[in-house]
């Protein structure tokens, strides 16, 4: 009998698949593409994914190793999902290895990890006869010894506890506590309970709606609605047709930080099963929601960008909310987009797509214009809430209290009187971004990055926010050794010290990295605010992200002019609609809200336009730049990058790309570069890019196909790090 030759994909940086032969007496069936398989790879064995079966292979197949062991007794990757895998895969130029077990739960990597149990502790009988007292001196094993009292609790429990991997290794080296593995079970629906009533749906709400639930087929759907206009409510009404047609719902948020709240929201008004996907899950749980949305279980799914490939028994609708965020497009490794992907899988699972925001990205408010998605508005907000009015602070001349106007410090006291909420946006955190010596000159710089060290002060460190090196803040001046060290600029460190100084009876809650660093950190956050009276927030875009605050009158925007003068073509595009989102936290609920914006470019014609006509103008006059200088969504980019820790090997490398790549036709193409990467040295690698353009996406991507394997046999390639990234967001 002939053997079969299996296709087999390994999650390595290589852009071709590896034959194994097929052996009859690991099952009398013939394997099936989707399938896992444990393979010899080198001195290792790896988990790979079958892509085809044939009975023939370009290689000498008495070379050919046979596979170890078959994993899966039906396939775990959906015809449609494979589908999606391998045209993002050749969209994107990224090994299909990579592509596939890179976004599978981590425990579908592994034949050791293919659990759906998850570790728990309990203590030892031990531990059960230990008296706590006496680890006095170990406040923090005893205080985990008392938590363990008559009952087990999950790793992701303990380490949410505030109980470090020392203090749980500890204990089980004293043999004070011990492993158990647990398997998770589904609740009963007997125990999801419907709080939430639907609301009545204004009439452009509800023209929103049946446009939606009567697409019978792919349709993309760009629902426009401005801050506040119930945006959400549209997406549960929506959700809730599919579901009494017992079909499931995907929806993609941009941040871990929305999912707990949008999860909230959800369950408040489905009593059904919902399946989480983000970063801070740990592997097991990751695993069990994958499981549950592929059986069919889970009949909402909802995640940040990965969750694109989450598989579904019967999908009925794609709902991806913020499409404008960058967060949805992955910055490393493989970098795809999971807006278009969210799109191409809509076409192949043939169900409706919702892009919701209300600031679109050039390119889709493009599509709407081209009518290959159709547009939806809601043009009002909710109820009886009203859009925020602004008000411009000229602070040209002025003097600012650590970033403060008067202005601003006037009307929050005028707010905080009232029992209402401020909230304060300055996208740059720590206490100051300069440390500066005020007798030489000096300023401190990270050795490993083209930037300045971040002034910390809780703790007190210098940080660099490129490569996250730390120091401790010095006391003279490293050049002159002067004392006279100076803080230069603010940061929301800064600012928050400021204000305790003006208001020391105000609760004051400051949002961004250096606060939210576990998983339910922001989740405690927002529940402060949501029942919290009289308090001033302030933080940086996390805060602009989706949130309703019915509390938050006032915002306040303390510098953001630097997005109108960036070299990033998209920067001015990405200002406005962080402006757009950050006043739409204002005056969501009865109360009405204000919104006061520092400047020191109060006739910047741009601004002006946003802050008079509002986002909608504010686009049309930048798709017109755009058109006029050739930049997406009129064009199509690819960026080439490459690093290496010597100075001219990025820029060498990619000079050979460019001449290899001008030995290919190529009309309608143009090479741009090389150049340094505007910020030249990160994290201790030198930097260099090279830009390919087309107007025609077909054609770039011909184009591509030919050019990356003549990138790939390059020597001087194998000297530095490279990678391509397709309709590039940052041009780093």
């Amino acid at each position: 009998m002939q053997p079969y030759i299996l296709h087999v994909a390994i999650n390595k940086p290589v852009r071709h698949c590896f034959d194994y032969l097929w052996s009859h007496t690991l099952s009398t069936e013939i394997p099936k593409p989707g399938m896992r398989v444990l393979v010899p790879f080198g001195k290792q064995q790896m988990v790979g994914v079958i892509l085809s079966i044939d009975q023939t292979s370009c290689f000498d197949e008495k070379k050919l190793k046979p596979i170890i062991e078959l994993l899966d007794e039906q396939p775990i990757i959906s015809e449609k999902i494979f589908s999606l895998y391998q045209w993002a895969s050749q969209y994107y130029q990224h090994p299909i290895g990579e592509v596939i077990l890179g976004t599978l739960p981590t425990a579908l990597r592994d034949k050791k990890n293919s659990t759906d149990k998850t570790l728990y502790y309990q203590l030892t009988s031990q531990g059960k006869s230990f008296a706590s007292e006496s680890l006095k001196r170990s406040p923090k094993q005893s205080a985990l010894i008392t938590l363990l009292t008559n009952k087990s609790i999950s790793r992701e429990a303990i380490k949410n506890n505030g109980f470090s991997n020392t203090i749980i290794s500890t204990l089980l080296e004293k043999k004070l506590i011990e492993k158990i593995w647990i398997a998770e079970e589904t609740p009963p629906l007997s125990t999801l309970i419907q709080a939430e009533a639907p609301l009545a749906l204004s009439p452009e709400q509800q023209t929103a709606v049946t446009a939606v639930i009567s697409a019978k087929n792919f349709k993309t759907f760009l629902l426009q609605g401005i801050t506040g206009s119930g945006k959400t409510e549209v997406y549960l009404h929506i959700i809730d047709h599919h579901l009494k047609q017992g079909k499931q719902a995907l929806i993609l948020v941009p941040e871990i930080g929305l999912t707990p709240q949008t999860i909230a929201r959800f369950q408040g008004r489905f009593p059904v099963h919902i399946a989480a996907f983000h970063s801070k899950l740990s592997p097991t749980e990751r695993l069990n929601s994958w499981r549950r949305a592929q059986n069919g279980e889970a009949k909402i799914i909802i995640g940040t960008r990965s969750a694109v490939f989450t598989p579904a028994k019967k999908l009925g609708i794609i709902i991806l909310d913020e499409e404008h965020d960058a967060s949805f497009k992955q910055q490393s490794g493989f970098r795809y987009s999971a807006r278009d992907l969210s799109i191409l899988r809509g076409q192949l699972e043939k169900i409706p797509v919702i892009l919701g925001t209300a600031t679109p990205s050039l390119e889709t408010l493009h599509n709407a214009h081209s009518d290959r998605f159709e547009l939806l508005t809601l043009p009002f907000r909710a109820g009886n809430a009203t859009p925020p009015i602004f008000r411009t602070v000229d602070i040209r001349g002025q003097y600012l209290e650590e970033g403060l106007s008067s202005q601003l410090l006037h009307a929050m006291k005028i707010h905080l009187a009232e029992d209402n909420q401020a909230l304060l946006f300055l996208n740059r955190r720590g206490y100051a971004p300069v440390l500066l010596c005020r007798t030489c000159g000096w300023s401190a710089s990270c050795h490993r990055c083209d930037a300045k060290f971040t002034v910390h002060q809780f703790p007190p460190r210098l940080i660099c926010h490129h490569c996250i090196s730390s120091t401790s803040i010095p006391k003279q001046c490293s050049h002159c050794q002067s004392n006279e060290l100076i803080n230069i600029g603010i940061g929301t460190e800064k600012v928050e010290a400021a204000l305790k100084k003006h208001f020391p009876d105000i609760d004051i809650l400051r949002i961004d990295r250096d606060t939210i660093r576990h998983k339910n950190d922001m989740q405690k956050i927002l529940e402060k605010i949501k029942h919290g009276k009289r308090q001033i927030l302030i933080g940086t875009q996390m805060l602009a992200k989706g949130h309703h605050f019915p509390n938050v009158t006032l915002v306040g925007i303390l510098d953001i002019d630097s997005g109108f003068y960036s070299t990033d073509f998209r920067a001015v595009e990405s200002t406005g609609q962080l402006i757009t989102q950050v006043a739409g936290r204002a005056g969501r609920a009865e109360k009405p809200g204000e919104v006061y914006l520092q400047t020191y470019q109060p006739d910047h014609p741009l601004l002006n336009i946003l802050l008079e006509e509002g986002y909608h103008s504010f686009s049309q006059h930048l798709l017109m730049e755009r058109k006029n200088t050739g930049w997406p969504p009129f064009s199509f980019l690819a960026l080439l990058r490459a690093e290496a820790t010597h100075k001219e090997k990025p820029l060498h490398f990619l000079t050979e790309a460019k001449r290899a790549g001008e030995k290919l036709p190529h009309p309608h193409i143009q090479l741009l570069g090389p150049i340094p990467a505007p910020m030249h040295k990160k994290a201790g690698n030198f930097r260099a890019i090279f830009l390919i353009q087309s107007s025609q996406r077909k054609t770039l991507q011909a184009w591509l196909n030919k050019f990356i394997p003549v990138v790939d046999a390059l020597p001087s390639g194998k000297k530095v790090r490279w990678s391509l990234d397709v309709d590039p967001l940052e041009m780093f």
